[in-house]
């Protein structure tokens, strides 16, 4: 309310930079290297923007670069050109040619699909071909691709997933890892299975692979020297000045400041779209709602101000609306999705939060969670560096210079402090033996490693052969099918077992939305009362599971969706998803029965895959992790908030004020007990939990 007020009272205001409520110093360097993806629409113009890329005029040299190394480095300023132009180069070239009567492609690796579907796009607007043909994308649960694709934009992930049937990845000539800055856990251990699938072919005398590695910022050394001292090449973008402001005291409500600013730039400032760097989902809808709810305050004749959203659960054609055209300006609320690989045509003030939600893992604990931390400074500077792609622009850090100053140089890469159950599954299921000794840039610690091992020893995915040899069991060989974090792939796994897996499917379809409830501010109440209805004493996700089951009989109508204030494209997601995953279950003849109403077992085939993710009630009223002891809560959207079940199960932990549960299930004592030698937790230590409710 109090934000709401503020942002009433700034609605007004005509006052920027200095004169803003918590004031904003200019920093010291202001030039930022920018470009414009602006659309256009007709061939002729398509090509002209072409021929003014900056990555143009060197496109020979670009060539020769390329045809004079296996593996080549490029390290790009902001809009260089590199990610939409350099595959069309190869494509055209000689090399290129000979790729094209192998039947080979050029595989450019993305960190998020919006980038892959979005670049994709262009890229066959380009070269005047529909997509799906010359020029395709693929993402998890979105395969865009035929057998006339020579240039195939895709996901990290997606070609991760490739190597389990294709190691040396025969299909492509190139692959272009893009984007590398970001150093997500999949695109350093596609670095190692790249580079070796490279190796591998010319020991085998098969075609050559060849690598493009690419950048706007990075450690070159660091890569160039890990890819056996490859090339490094500077491509330079166009200059255009950006000016930086930071703000002159530490902000405490980062969010509420934001708001200000955007109303501040909309009232006093020239034309041009806004982007505000946020944290995460519910805060983008948070700040989306209270900004159209302040639109309804500002003077008599302001200027039109459309609100979106952009994050990476949101439906690929919700995403794509933020390269829409609009009438008056556009202010666009988004995570770290917006820092790379996309141009959002139209933005000139970029206003920086200087958070970012992270991933971490704990090794010694056991357990990972989500976390808003700070950015460093390459994010700094990749985030200003959106500020004015097509003119000047403007950049306002919501924080000091000295906090500024104190932030890290470089992100820390993802495989240093991520879960790395996954990779492991995925390396012992290409034959990789000893995952201690895996060819990683940035090698994890051995705590890390081993908690990761041990977690999939629990699983029953892999056998110890012996200290440093494990194999994939029989279990784990269909887990790794599915494109699902270990946990899940189990739970669907034993569902066959327990004879659920219907009803499984459906769950893990739903987790894979975040938002199926769509709620109109002014409905609030209403929906509220409408969803009681959902609601499940067993937790969130039979929860989820009624929801499907009553949209299902009403023949999947978006008027049901409408009334019952469910979002209709969201449940549309659910479908394709649950398809894919029940296409995979019929693949490796996992047998889908349905338990009916029996959610008993339901809730046991969840706790299956989350026995480490054990909650119990405190004598204070407080929660425990079972597994570290760790004091944690019911997050206030679950429908267990209000109520204390004795012992749950949850699928993830979010940090903001508090460490939070999400998506809880209630599940059964006597199932810990039978299941505590799976887990880290000895029989003192479930007695001693059991002493202190």
């Amino acid at each position: 309310d109090e934000a709401e007020d503020a942002l009433k009272r700034y609605a007004n205001s005509a006052s920027i930079a200095n004169n803003s409520a918590f004031g904003f110093n200019k920093a010291q360097n202001d030039n930022r290297t920018i470009n414009s993806n602006a659309h256009v629409s007709s061939n002729s113009d398509l090509q002209s923007e072409r021929k003014k890329l900056p990555i143009f005029a060197i496109k020979d040299k670009v060539l020769q670069a390329f045809e004079a190394n296996e593996t080549i480095v490029f390290i790009g300023e902001t809009a260089s050109g590199k990610t939409t132009q350099i595959p069309q180069y190869i494509y055209r070239s000689k090399l290129g040619n000979a790729m094209i009567h192998k039947s080979e492609m050029i595989g450019i690796t993305q960190p998020r699909r919006v980038a892959a579907i979005s670049i994709a796009n262009r890229v066959a607007l380009e070269m005047q071909t529909q997509l799906r043909q010359l020029v395709g994308y693929s993402v998890r649960f979105d395969d865009c691709t035929s057998l006339q694709t020579r240039i195939k934009y895709m996901t990290d992930g997606m070609l991760l997933r490739e190597t389990l049937n294709d190691p040396l990845m025969k299909k492509y000539g190139c692959i272009i890892l893009d984007e590398c800055h970001e150093r997500s856990i999949t695109t350093d251990v596609l670095f190692a299975l790249v580079k070796n699938a490279q190796k591998q072919r010319k020991e085998k005398n098969l075609s050559q692979l060849k690598i493009v590695v690419m950048s706007a910022t990075m450690d070159v050394d660091h890569i160039s020297h890990y890819f056996n001292n490859a090339p490094v090449y500077y491509l330079s973008g166009r200059q255009y000045p950006i000016k930086i402001y930071n703000s002159v005291k530490t902000q405490e409500d980062y969010v509420n400041s934001a708001l200000i600013t955007v109303f501040q730039i909309h009232q006093s400032q020239p034309e041009g779209d806004i982007l505000v760097f946020c944290t995460g989902q519910e805060e983008i809808e948070s700040m989306v709602t209270l900004t159209k709810d302040t639109i309804k305050h500002l003077p008599a004749g302001s200027q039109k101000l459309t609100v979106l959203p952009l994050y990476s659960a949101l439906p690929s054609h919700l995403q794509l609306r933020i390269f829409d055209k609009s009438i008056g300006r556009k202010v666009i609320f988004a995570t770290n999705i917006a820092e790379t690989s996309i141009t959002i045509p139209g933005v000139k003030y970029v206003i920086d939060t200087g958070k970012v939600k992270s991933r971490i893992y704990k090794p010694g604990e056991g357990f990972e969670m989500l976390r808003v931390m700070t950015i460093s400074k390459a994010q700094a500077t990749q985030r200003a560096g959106r500020a004015g792609r097509e003119s000047s622009g403007v950049c306002y850090r919501l924080y000091t210079e000295d906090e500024y100053k104190k932030m890290d140089d470089h992100t820390v890469p993802e495989i240093l402090r991520c879960n790395l159950s996954s990779v492991i599954l995925h390396c012992t299921a290409l034959g990789i033996k000893n995952c201690l000794e895996f060819d990683f840039i940035d090698k994890p610690s051995t705590d890390s490693l081993r908690s990761g091992l041990s977690f999939l020893q629990e699983l029953g995915a892999i056998e110890k052969i012996n200290e440093y040899h494990f194999e994939l069991t029989k279990l784990g060989k269909q887990m790794v099918s599915f494109p699902l974090d270990p946990q899940f792939s189990k739970i669907i796994v034993m569902s066959s077992e327990l004879k659920c897996t219907e009803e499984i499917l459906t769950i893990l379809s739903m987790l894979y939305v975040e938002r199926i409830f769509f709620i109109p501010p002014n409905k609030k109440e209403i929906a509220s009362e409408i969803h009681k209805k959902f609601i499940s004493g067993e937790g969130d996700h039979i929860m989820l599971l009624k929801i499907y089951r009553a949209y299902k009989s009403a023949n999947c109508n978006p008027q049901w969706c409408q009334e019952n204030f469910i979002n209709h494209r969201e449940m549309k997601t659910v479908i394709q998803v649950r398809q894919q995953l029940s296409t995979l279950c019929q693949k490796l003849s996992i047998n889908k029965q349905s338990c009916g109403q029996n959610t008993d077992v339901i809730r046991k085939c969840l706790f299956h895959g989350l026995f480490r993710n054990v909650a119990v009630l405190q004598k204070d009223a407080t929660y425990k992790a079972l597994a570290t002891k760790q004091e944690v809560s019911i997050h206030p959207s679950s429908c267990l908030f209000n109520s204390k079940p004795e012992y749950v199960i949850y699928t993830d932990l979010i940090q903001t004020s508090k460490c939070y549960m999400r998506n809880i299930s209630v599940i059964d004592a006597e199932w810990i007990m039978n299941a505590k030698q799976h887990m880290k937790v000895n029989e003192t230590n479930y007695i001693q939990m059991q002493s202190n409710k």
